[in-house]
C-alpha cells in the first residue's frame, strides 16, 4: 500500500466517523477554540497511532479509545474548562405534549449539568451509554471489563435519579 493510499484511506475513516470527534470534543470543551484545538490534537493522534490499529477491530471503537483518552487529557490539563454533554432529542425520548416541552428542555439541561459534574471516566462511560453502544463496546474502548461498565453504569444511573429526585422534592 503506498502512503498516497494510506493518507486518503486515513481522511475517509475519519470523515465516515467524524461524529464520534465533535461528540467527545463537545463533552469535554465549553468554548469553540478549545472544542477545535481538542479535534485537531485528536486527529493528530489518531494519525501518530495510526500503525497500532487492529484490524479484527472496528475502526469507531479504536477511534472512541484515541479519542477519549486524549479528551480526558486534554481535560485534567485545563481542569477549568467547563464541559457540556450534548444530549439530543434522538438520545432522550420523552413524548412532549405543549405542556411539558419546557420541563423536557430543563430536565435535558439538567442531565447535562450532572453528567459535566462525573468524573472523567464516568462521563465518559455515560457518553457512549447515551450513544447506545454496547457494554461489550464500551468495555473495549474504556479498557475496563463488561461487568465493570455494567456496574458503573448501573452506580451513575442510580446517582443521577437520585439526583433528579432531590431537585424534585
Amino acid at each position: 500500500m503506498n502512503q498516497t493510499h494510506g493518507k486518503e484511506n486515513f481522511l475517509r475513516l475519519i470523515e465516515e466517523n467524524k461524529r464520534i470527534i465533535f461528540k467527545i470534543c463537545n463533552a469535554y470543551c465549553s468554548n469553540k477554540h478549545d472544542r477545535e484545538d481538542l479535534a485537531q490534537e485528536i486527529i493528530y493522534q489518531l494519525w501518530k497511532s495510526a500503525g497500532s490499529f487492529n484490524s479484527d477491530f472496528r475502526f469507531s471503537t479504536w477511534m472512541y479509545r484515541v479519542a477519549l483518552n486524549v479528551a480526558i487529557s486534554f481535560y485534567r490539563k485545563a481542569k477549568n474548562i467547563k464541559a457540556i454533554v450534548p444530549i439530543s432529542d434522538d438520545l432522550v425520548h420523552v413524548p412532549e405534549t405543549s405542556g411539558t416541552h419546557h420541563i423536557h428542555e430543563e430536565n435535558i439541561n439538567l442531565l447535562q449539568q450532572f453528567i459535566h459534574e462525573l468524573r472523567e471516566l464516568d462521563r465518559a462511560l455515560m457518553i457512549l451509554y447515551l450513544e447506545e453502544k454496547s457494554h461489550r463496546d464500551i468495555s473495549e474502548i474504556i479498557g475496563i471489563s463488561e461487568t465493570n461498565v455494567a456496574t458503573r453504569i448501573s452506580r451513575i444511573k442510580e446517582k443521577l435519579k437520585q439526583r433528579f429526585a432531590n431537585i424534585n422534592q
